[in-house]
Protein backbone atom coordinates (compact mmCIF):
# COMPACT_ATOMS: atom_id res chain seq x y z
CA UNK A 1 0.00 0.00 0.00
CA UNK A 2 1.27 3.05 -1.16
CA UNK A 3 1.28 6.24 -3.18
CA UNK A 4 2.21 6.03 -6.80
CA UNK A 5 2.33 8.50 -9.36
CA UNK A 6 -0.28 8.18 -11.79
CA UNK A 7 0.53 10.11 -15.06
CA UNK A 8 1.25 13.37 -12.81
CA UNK A 9 -1.58 12.40 -10.31
CA UNK A 10 -0.55 11.25 -6.84
CA UNK A 11 -3.08 7.99 -6.43
CA UNK A 12 -3.18 5.45 -3.51
CA UNK A 13 -2.72 2.18 -4.40
CA UNK A 14 -2.86 -1.43 -2.92
CA UNK A 15 -1.86 -4.84 -4.57
CA UNK A 16 -1.84 -7.91 -3.18
CA UNK A 17 0.49 -11.30 -3.99
CA UNK A 18 0.90 -12.34 -7.66
CA UNK A 19 -1.61 -15.59 -7.11
CA UNK A 20 -2.92 -15.09 -10.50
CA UNK A 21 -4.40 -13.40 -13.44
CA UNK A 22 -4.60 -9.99 -12.64
CA UNK A 23 -8.46 -8.60 -10.41
CA UNK A 24 -9.15 -4.99 -10.14
CA UNK A 25 -11.33 -3.83 -7.40
CA UNK A 26 -13.15 -0.89 -8.05
CA UNK A 27 -15.03 0.69 -4.70
CA UNK A 28 -17.79 2.18 -4.07
CA UNK A 29 -18.64 6.20 -4.61
CA UNK A 30 -17.71 7.82 -1.09
CA UNK A 31 -15.51 4.86 0.15
CA UNK A 32 -12.26 3.47 -0.19
CA UNK A 33 -10.58 0.38 -1.53
CA UNK A 34 -9.64 -0.37 2.40
CA UNK A 35 -13.30 -0.47 3.26
CA UNK A 36 -14.34 -2.53 0.31
CA UNK A 37 -10.94 -5.32 -0.55
CA UNK A 38 -11.65 -7.25 2.74
CA UNK A 39 -15.15 -8.09 2.04
CA UNK A 40 -13.59 -10.10 -1.57
CA UNK A 41 -10.64 -10.87 -0.76
CA UNK A 42 -11.46 -14.26 0.82
CA UNK A 43 -12.69 -15.35 -2.71
CA UNK A 44 -9.88 -13.55 -4.93
CA UNK A 45 -6.72 -13.08 -2.72
CA UNK A 46 -5.82 -17.04 -3.40
CA UNK A 47 -6.69 -17.11 -7.00
CA UNK A 48 -5.64 -13.38 -8.87
CA UNK A 49 -3.18 -10.82 -8.48
CA UNK A 50 -5.21 -8.17 -7.24
CA UNK A 51 -5.08 -4.74 -7.60
CA UNK A 52 -6.80 -2.00 -5.98
CA UNK A 53 -6.71 2.30 -5.73
CA UNK A 54 -8.84 4.97 -4.02
CA UNK A 55 -10.19 6.73 -6.75
CA UNK A 56 -9.40 10.70 -7.28
CA UNK A 57 -11.22 12.46 -3.88
CA UNK A 58 -12.15 9.34 -2.86
CA UNK A 59 -9.74 7.40 0.63
CA UNK A 60 -6.46 8.77 0.63
CA UNK A 61 -6.04 10.10 -2.97
CA UNK A 62 -6.75 14.23 -2.98
CA UNK A 63 -9.07 15.86 -5.33
CA UNK A 64 -8.35 17.33 -9.15
CA UNK A 65 -10.53 19.12 -11.45
CA UNK A 66 -13.44 17.05 -13.25
CA UNK A 67 -12.61 14.37 -10.09
CA UNK A 68 -16.10 12.97 -10.06
CA UNK A 69 -17.59 12.80 -13.33
CA UNK A 70 -17.99 9.17 -14.63
CA UNK A 71 -16.19 10.08 -17.87
CA UNK A 72 -12.91 11.20 -15.95
CA UNK A 73 -13.36 7.96 -13.34
CA UNK A 74 -13.39 5.74 -16.68
CA UNK A 75 -10.49 7.32 -18.02
CA UNK A 76 -8.30 7.14 -14.63
CA UNK A 77 -9.31 3.64 -14.43
CA UNK A 78 -7.93 2.61 -17.88
CA UNK A 79 -4.70 4.41 -16.97
CA UNK A 80 -4.17 2.36 -13.93
CA UNK A 81 -5.21 -0.47 -16.02
CA UNK A 82 -2.55 0.20 -18.26
CA UNK A 83 0.31 1.77 -16.25
CA UNK A 84 -0.02 -0.30 -13.18
CA UNK A 85 -1.33 -3.77 -13.87
CA UNK A 86 -0.21 -3.81 -18.10
CA UNK A 87 -2.58 -5.88 -19.52
CA UNK A 88 -6.01 -7.28 -18.65
CA UNK A 89 -7.72 -7.70 -16.11
CA UNK A 90 -10.87 -9.38 -14.40
CA UNK A 91 -13.16 -6.28 -12.15
CA UNK A 92 -14.97 -6.32 -9.56
CA UNK A 93 -16.72 -3.01 -8.78
CA UNK A 94 -19.48 -1.84 -6.48
CA UNK A 95 -21.71 0.94 -6.91
CA UNK A 96 -20.09 3.27 -8.78
CA UNK A 97 -17.09 0.80 -9.20
CA UNK A 98 -19.12 -1.46 -10.95
CA UNK A 99 -20.44 1.74 -13.18
CA UNK A 100 -16.87 2.35 -13.94
CA UNK A 101 -16.37 -1.09 -14.89
CA UNK A 102 -19.12 -1.13 -17.20
CA UNK A 103 -18.06 1.98 -18.80
CA UNK A 104 -14.00 0.71 -19.18
CA UNK A 105 -15.28 -2.35 -20.85
CA UNK A 106 -17.56 -0.06 -23.70
CA UNK A 107 -14.78 2.26 -24.33
CA UNK A 108 -11.50 -0.69 -23.39
CA UNK A 109 -12.92 -4.07 -24.30
CA UNK A 110 -9.40 -5.44 -24.47
CA UNK A 111 -8.54 -4.41 -20.70
CA UNK A 112 -11.64 -6.43 -19.10
CA UNK A 113 -11.76 -9.83 -18.50
CA UNK A 114 -14.66 -10.21 -16.36
CA UNK A 115 -16.89 -7.90 -14.52
CA UNK A 116 -18.78 -8.34 -11.15
CA UNK A 117 -20.90 -5.43 -10.97
CA UNK A 118 -22.58 -5.71 -7.36
CA UNK A 119 -25.23 -2.80 -6.63
CA UNK A 120 -24.78 -1.17 -9.86
CA UNK A 121 -27.09 1.09 -11.90
CA UNK A 122 -26.00 2.01 -15.59
CA UNK A 123 -28.19 5.22 -16.07
CA UNK A 124 -29.17 8.34 -13.47
CA UNK A 125 -32.69 7.58 -14.46
CA UNK A 126 -33.93 4.64 -11.76
CA UNK A 127 -35.73 6.21 -9.06
CA UNK A 128 -32.96 7.31 -7.06
CA UNK A 129 -34.73 9.79 -4.56
CA UNK A 130 -31.84 11.04 -2.15
CA UNK A 131 -30.56 13.87 -3.61
CA UNK A 132 -32.96 16.26 -1.82
CA UNK A 133 -31.99 14.59 1.37
CA UNK A 134 -30.05 17.36 3.60
CA UNK A 135 -26.24 15.59 4.37
CA UNK A 136 -25.53 14.27 7.39
CA UNK A 137 -22.32 13.28 8.49
CA UNK A 138 -21.69 10.84 11.34
CA UNK A 139 -18.70 11.27 13.27
CA UNK A 140 -17.40 7.87 12.53
CA UNK A 141 -17.34 9.07 8.96
CA UNK A 142 -15.78 12.00 9.98
CA UNK A 143 -13.05 9.97 11.97
CA UNK A 144 -12.60 8.26 8.46
CA UNK A 145 -12.00 11.12 6.76
CA UNK A 146 -9.69 12.86 9.33
CA UNK A 147 -7.66 9.42 9.03
CA UNK A 148 -7.36 9.19 5.66
CA UNK A 149 -7.46 12.00 3.51
CA UNK A 150 -5.27 14.45 2.51
CA UNK A 151 -7.93 16.97 2.13
CA UNK A 152 -9.17 19.57 4.84
CA UNK A 153 -12.25 18.37 6.80
CA UNK A 154 -14.42 20.86 4.98
CA UNK A 155 -13.77 19.15 1.48
CA UNK A 156 -15.93 16.30 2.90
CA UNK A 157 -19.15 17.79 2.52
CA UNK A 158 -17.92 19.46 -0.63
CA UNK A 159 -17.20 16.08 -1.92
CA UNK A 160 -20.68 14.48 -0.84
CA UNK A 161 -22.11 17.48 -2.47
CA UNK A 162 -20.27 17.13 -5.55
CA UNK A 163 -21.65 13.25 -5.43
CA UNK A 164 -24.75 13.85 -5.55
CA UNK A 165 -24.51 16.07 -8.30
CA UNK A 166 -23.21 14.17 -10.35
CA UNK A 167 -25.68 11.02 -9.47
CA UNK A 168 -28.53 13.61 -10.61
CA UNK A 169 -27.33 13.71 -13.87
CA UNK A 170 -25.29 10.43 -14.85
CA UNK A 171 -24.25 7.91 -15.87
CA UNK A 172 -25.64 7.73 -18.98
CA UNK A 173 -25.27 4.54 -20.86
CA UNK A 174 -27.69 2.65 -22.85
CA UNK A 175 -29.10 -0.89 -22.84
CA UNK A 176 -27.79 -0.36 -26.73
CA UNK A 177 -24.58 0.25 -25.82
CA UNK A 178 -24.98 -2.34 -22.54
CA UNK A 179 -25.67 -5.13 -25.52
CA UNK A 180 -22.13 -4.64 -26.78
CA UNK A 181 -20.19 -5.89 -23.46
CA UNK A 182 -19.10 -9.69 -24.81
CA UNK A 183 -17.27 -10.28 -21.88
CA UNK A 184 -18.79 -12.58 -18.61
CA UNK A 185 -20.57 -9.89 -16.26
CA UNK A 186 -22.23 -10.86 -12.63
CA UNK A 187 -25.19 -8.13 -12.00
CA UNK A 188 -24.88 -8.75 -7.84
CA UNK A 189 -28.00 -7.13 -6.21
CA UNK A 190 -29.50 -6.61 -2.91
CA UNK A 191 -33.19 -6.77 -3.09
CA UNK A 192 -33.67 -3.63 -1.49
CA UNK A 193 -31.67 -1.36 -3.82
CA UNK A 194 -31.65 2.27 -3.69
CA UNK A 195 -32.67 1.90 -6.96
CA UNK A 196 -35.65 -0.17 -8.91
CA UNK A 197 -35.45 -3.94 -8.93
CA UNK A 198 -36.36 -3.84 -12.66
CA UNK A 199 -33.44 -1.30 -13.06
CA UNK A 200 -30.69 -4.36 -12.40
CA UNK A 201 -32.71 -6.37 -14.72
CA UNK A 202 -32.99 -4.68 -17.61
CA UNK A 203 -29.15 -4.48 -17.54
CA UNK A 204 -28.64 -8.28 -16.49
CA UNK A 205 -30.97 -8.58 -19.57
CA UNK A 206 -29.10 -6.60 -21.95
CA UNK A 207 -26.05 -8.36 -21.12
CA UNK A 208 -25.13 -11.37 -23.93
CA UNK A 209 -22.95 -13.05 -21.57
CA UNK A 210 -24.34 -11.96 -18.55
CA UNK A 211 -25.56 -13.62 -15.02
CA UNK A 212 -27.63 -12.32 -12.51
CA UNK A 213 -27.88 -12.99 -8.41
CA UNK A 214 -30.60 -10.79 -6.16
CA UNK A 215 -29.44 -11.50 -2.68
CA UNK A 216 -33.20 -11.27 -0.23
CA UNK A 217 -32.95 -9.38 2.50
CA UNK A 218 -30.31 -6.96 1.56
CA UNK A 219 -29.92 -3.18 0.82
CA UNK A 220 -26.96 -1.84 -1.44
CA UNK A 221 -24.58 -3.28 1.08
CA UNK A 222 -25.69 -6.91 0.17
CA UNK A 223 -21.49 -7.35 0.10
CA UNK A 224 -21.43 -6.41 4.06
CA UNK A 225 -24.81 -7.51 4.77
CA UNK A 226 -24.87 -11.33 3.16
CA UNK A 227 -21.45 -11.88 2.65
CA UNK A 228 -20.85 -15.47 2.81
CA UNK A 229 -23.36 -15.95 0.57
CA UNK A 230 -22.00 -13.21 -2.01
CA UNK A 231 -18.27 -14.81 -1.32
CA UNK A 232 -20.31 -18.28 -2.84
CA UNK A 233 -22.28 -16.24 -5.62
CA UNK A 234 -18.42 -15.12 -6.60
CA UNK A 235 -16.56 -18.10 -6.21
CA UNK A 236 -19.18 -19.82 -8.39
CA UNK A 237 -18.76 -17.49 -11.21
CA UNK A 238 -15.13 -17.72 -11.67
CA UNK A 239 -15.30 -21.21 -11.24
CA UNK A 240 -17.73 -21.33 -14.19
CA UNK A 241 -17.08 -18.78 -16.45
CA UNK A 242 -18.89 -20.38 -18.99
CA UNK A 243 -22.71 -19.99 -19.69
CA UNK A 244 -24.58 -22.63 -18.02
CA UNK A 245 -28.65 -23.58 -18.11
CA UNK A 246 -29.07 -24.49 -20.99
CA UNK A 247 -31.34 -28.01 -19.94
CA UNK A 248 -34.56 -26.08 -19.92
CA UNK A 249 -36.86 -28.72 -20.44
CA UNK A 250 -38.80 -29.79 -17.09
CA UNK A 251 -38.86 -33.47 -17.71
CA UNK A 252 -34.71 -33.18 -17.71
CA UNK A 253 -35.05 -31.70 -14.44
CA UNK A 254 -36.75 -34.64 -12.61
Amino acid sequence: MSYIDLRGHKVWSVEGEDNGVPLLLLHGGLSSTESFDWQVMPAVGHRFHVYGYDRTAHGRTPVREGYYHFDFQRDEAISYIEDVIGGPAHIIGHSDGGIIALMVALERPDLVLSIIAGGTNYHWDCNLDFFDEPIVISDEDKAKFAERSPEPAYMQEVIIKKAYEVWAKEPNMTLQEISTISCPVLVLNGDDEPFDNHHGLDLYEALPNGRLAIVPGTSHAVLKEKNEICLAIITDFYDHPEMRGEIGAFDELA
